[in-house]
């Protein structure tokens, strides 16, 4: 194992729930700009991996979900995340990039909210430590 491997393997077993939907959407958002690049450079080879390592992604988010507890918003991210990956099934080997951009702007979106809830629960969690002493 490379010690970049280990390295990946520390960050997603320190994560948190939290940590690794940010870690999956940084997968997600990786691999649909190297999507990006392989139309744009006509690699149908590299498309197909791409699209494969985004829609990985894509089945990581939606497989993890919480339904019970998630409610509606839950139901919600899962109908998203279906339209996600056909838009990117739906433009394979095209030669246009707009199922991709439409696709990394909404990973954009869901991931800054993320974010800042991630944020958020950080501020709470400092707060809470400061209250304690």
């Amino acid at each position: 194992m490379t010690g970049y491997q280990v390295y990946q393997g520390n960050q997603i077993e320190g994560a948190g729930p939290l940590g690794l939907v940010l870690l999956s959407y940084e997968a997600l958002y990786k691999a649909l700009g190297r999507t990006r690049l392989a139309v744009q450079a006509s690699d149908m080879v590299a498309e197909a991996e791409q699209t494969n390592r985004a829609m990985e992604a894509l089945i990581e988010l939606a497989t993890n979900l919480n339904m019970e507890e998630g409610g509606q918003l839950a139901e919600s991210l899962a109908s998203l995340y279906v339209y996600m990956m056909n838009r990117l099934t739906e433009g394979l080997c095209s030669t246009s990039t707009q199922h991709i951009d439409e696709v990394m702007k909404l990973t954009q979106e869901l991931r800054e909210g993320w974010m800042l809830l991630s944020a958020q629960q950080k501020r709470e969690q400092l707060s809470g430590i400061r209250n304690a002493a």
